[in-house]
């Protein structure tokens, strides 16, 4: 009998050793899976911000075919494309994300950049028109834009421009590609008044400030304007200022401008002294 209570006592002990050991290794797994969450989730932020975008899609990739269905990962593979300028296969991308149960609006407008930068751009406005009006956030509206820009809506843009605009705190792209727009339908006027807002709100975007000469240019006026640029930007604003002139037959002022941009560029200007020395020979 006694043995018999021992042996029963033994088991019972074993059992509550086993059970108690159980409950801990449920408590380090949980622990573990969440320190891999943890550093998963920041492998994937340094992927998808500074890592080179082609290893990232490869990153993603392995990762997508071991937790396939997982919407994040799928996002993630579909941005990493974008940045990799990898465009049709962007494309496929955002559309199995936005086939997800799980996919939200945004995801919806990622899919429209996707196919503007593939250059679809009736699928990308068909892509918006799908997205609920109640959607109103600044990359709708940039792209909204942006499509009606190349259909030659020039209202519909111009409106769609303003309400972008107005919808975010750094606004100097759109105003820069709201003046290119402008630019390319003859309005100079209109489109140096928005090249200037752009600098104003973004003083290191060049594009900006090559834009504003491009127009400034268009009307013949050859004179740089008064913002704040490098010794380097001055020379490529003067030696884009010299080609409109010449462009446009004033090829003497075009001339002086080519000789003020190679005096002015800190190192050898190798393009303005090809262009002048064209032009001497001519």
């Amino acid at each position: 009998m006694r043995q018999t209570i021992l042996v029963s006592l033994g088991i019972s002990m074993a059992l509550l050793v086993s059970g108690c050991e159980t409950a801990e290794d449920r408590g380090v797994g949980r622990a573990i899976d969440a320190v891999n969450a943890e550093d998963e989730a920041n492998l994937s932020d340094i992927m998808l911000t500074v890592a080179d975008p082609n290893e990232a899609v490869i990153y993603f990739t392995r990762t997508l075919s071991e937790n396939p269905g997982r919407i994040d990962l799928q996002r993630s593979l579909a941005i990493s494309l974008t940045r990799a300028k990898r465009s049709e296969q962007a494309v496929s991308a955002w559309r199995k994300v936005t086939k997800n149960p799980k996919s939200t609006n945004d995801d919806h407008v990622d899919l429209a950049d996707a196919l503007i930068r593939a250059g679809k751009w009736q699928e990308a406005d068909e892509a918006l028109d799908a997205i609920p009006p109640t959607h109103e956030t600044f990359k709708r509206y940039r792209l909204e834009a942006i499509v009606a820009d190349s259909a030659k809506q020039w209202k519909k843009a111009d409106s769609f421009y303003e309400i972008a605009v107005g919808l975010t705190t750094r606004p100097a792209g759109v105003l820069n590609n709201w003046g290119y727009s402008k630019l390319t339908r003859g309005d100079f006027t209109e489109a140096e008044r928005l090249f200037l807002e752009a600098i104003n709100n973004d003083r290191s975007l060049f594009t900006a400030k090559n834009n504003l000469v491009l127009s400034r240019g268009a009307q013949r006026n050859y004179s740089l304007p008064v913002m704040p640029m490098e010794q380097t930007e001055r020379a490529q604003l003067l030696h884009t200022l010299a080609l409109s002139a010449i462009k446009q037959g004033d090829v003497e002022i075009g001339k002086g401008l080519l000789r003020e941009a190679i005096d002015t560029h800190p190192q050898h200007f190798e393009a303005a002294v090809r262009s002048l020395r064209a032009l001497e020979k001519a």
